[in-house]
């Protein structure tokens, strides 16, 4: 072997070691998750009084979501002349006269709602928010996103907590409308769940940083005025503003046994925005604070978590350098007559695979399912996470480039349950390279197990068989739901062309 093939297996394994210990760092989660678990969070005092809660709706083009959300909140149970409520629409289309409609039948009831519209998007949803503080009255402010449907009991359940004056946030969990709609829609659900039930609890409970997820959650207006406001320099706004005003000292509650139930992404190309968005929103705020919170008098281990919490989404350019050597790798120790190496592959992908393995059949342990339930998706979930690689890479890269991007919406369609309960007009997506590189992957893993089959390399037929697939499903479902929208979308617009 000469010394630039030794060289590539030992950049192979090092590679194999950093994302293995961000694989392991779930099983640190899992610890605290279990450690604290019954740590219940209980509110220090009984409120006086009912303090006043605006509650405010950021939306842009939700036309078939926007009257369940504004119907959901209207009805929460609060004092009424304790309570406000903002419909902040940023909307280009039939969502403006929806919204407008809903406030006024909700007005006409004594609700004290109001419609703030905008017409430039400057700052995009922090903008929004940041433009309904300056009108709002409320000493606190509660968030929903606009496929939430919270239940009436939320305000009643979460403001008691701001009796300490010390916490300056809560956040609740995430539930899922729309859970049994595909494969998909299960699989994000349980990604979801695990980081919420698990991921949360564990941050929260054990004293170190955790955020607001950008909805489902009440703040101390006093907190975000303190800790700089909505900025929009980043598209997660809410880690941002959440890692300012814990650093300022603000506590924040993390109440798991409160659902919100929500719509999740029913088609491949809106789920990879979202988590593109997610993920080039988590390294520039990791780019704009980490900084400041490793200099920082902070104890070890609130820096610790914080640091693999906003550098976690590094793994996915190191995971697609790995996609690229591991058959090369498999290649060269084979033709050298390496063979036996190959077995040192296993423990190093275990470390990677099975805390993933081990994480969420806690998360689906918690939830009270099942064996058959626990484990059915795990393989999808990781080829999943293998599939998004590169989707995820571009997000990052972008990041660092400083390359700046808007907010890109995350559509809804109202849909709950296993069915979509009506037909829908398409929110028309931009075809992007990114699924012609995953089936290019795809190919290239086919082909090494074409190889491996061939020689007899049966130890690194499993992972290949999972990269491949990976990349597959997500390449091809990427490709067939935008064609899909764009002939929904062309359907519609043929529909109401004037008949001559």
């Amino acid at each position: 072997m000469s010394v630039a093939e030794l060289g590539f297996v030992c950049v192979y394994f090092g590679v194999l070691a950093v994302l293995s210990t961000y694989g392991s760092h779930r099983y640190r989660m899992a610890y605290l998750y279990y450690r604290h678990k019954f740590h219940l969070p209980t509110p220090k005092a009984a409120l006086a009084s009912w303090p006043k809660v605006t509650v405010q709706l950021p939306i842009f083009n939700e036309m078939y979501v926007v009257q369940r959300l504004v119907d959901a909140v209207c009805q929460l149970r609060y004092p009424r002349d304790r309570f406000e409520v903002q419909v902040l629409d940023d909307s280009t289309d039939e969502t403006c006269a929806l919204a407008r409609a809903v406030v006024e039948k909700w007005k006409a009831q004594g609700i004290d709602i109001v419609y703030v519209h905008r017409t430039n998007r400057q700052g995009f949803k922090a903008g929004a928010l940041e433009n309904g503080l300056r009108l709002a009255h409320g000493e606190f402010v509660a968030v929903f996103d606009a496929d939430f449907v919270p239940g009436t009991d939320f305000l009643e359940r979460t403001v008691p907590f701001f009796v300490d004056e010390k916490v300056g946030m809560v956040q609740v969990r995430w539930g899922h409308l729309n859970r049994e709609f595909s494969l998909l829609t299960q699989a994000q659900s349980i990604l979801l769940d695990g980081h919420f039930i698990i991921e949360h609890t564990a941050r929260n409970r054990s004293g170190c940083f955790f955020n607001f997820n950008g909805t489902a959650g009440v703040w101390r207006r006093s907190t975000i005025i303190e800790a700089g406001g909505w900025q929009h320099d980043t598209l997660t706004e809410d880690l941002d503003l959440s890692y300012r005003a814990q650093l300022k000292g603000w506590q924040f509650v993390f109440l798991p046994d409160i659902v919100a139930p929500a719509e999740v992404p029913v088609d491949m190309n809106a789920f990879k925005s979202q988590q593109h968005r997610w993920a080039k929103g988590s390294i520039q705020t990791a780019r704009k604070l980490l900084p400041t919170i490793l200099r920082s008098a902070l104890p070890f281990h609130v820096k610790r978590e914080a640091f693999f919490h906003l550098s976690n989404n590094f793994a996915y350019p190191l995971m697609v350098l790995l996609a690229v050597m591991m058959p090369m790798s498999m290649f060269v120790r084979f033709e050298h007559g390496m063979y036996q190496t190959l077995f040192l592959d296993l423990p190093v992908f275990l470390a990677a695979t099975a805390s993933v393995s081990f994480f969420y059949i806690a998360t689906v342990r918690e939830l009270g399912l099942g064996w058959w339930d626990r484990l059915k998706y795990l393989p999808f979930l990781m080829s999943l996470g293998i599939g998004l690689s590169i989707n995820q890479s571009r997000a990052v890269i972008e990041a660092l480039l400083h390359r700046e991007s808007e907010f890109a919406r995350t559509p809804k369609t109202g849909s709950e349950g296993s069915t979509v309960q009506r037909v829908k007009k398409a929110y028309k997506g931009r075809r992007t390279w990114v699924p012609f590189v995953e089936l290019g992957f795809a190919t290239y893993f086919a082909a090494s197990i074409w190889y491996a089959a061939l020689h007899g390399i049966y130890t690194s037929m499993p992972y290949l068989v999972l990269f491949c697939f990976g990349y597959l499903y997500v390449g091809l479902t990427s490709l067939f739901d935008f064609n899909r929208r764009r002939q929904v979308s062309e359907t519609v617009a043929g529909a109401a062309q004037p008949s001559v």
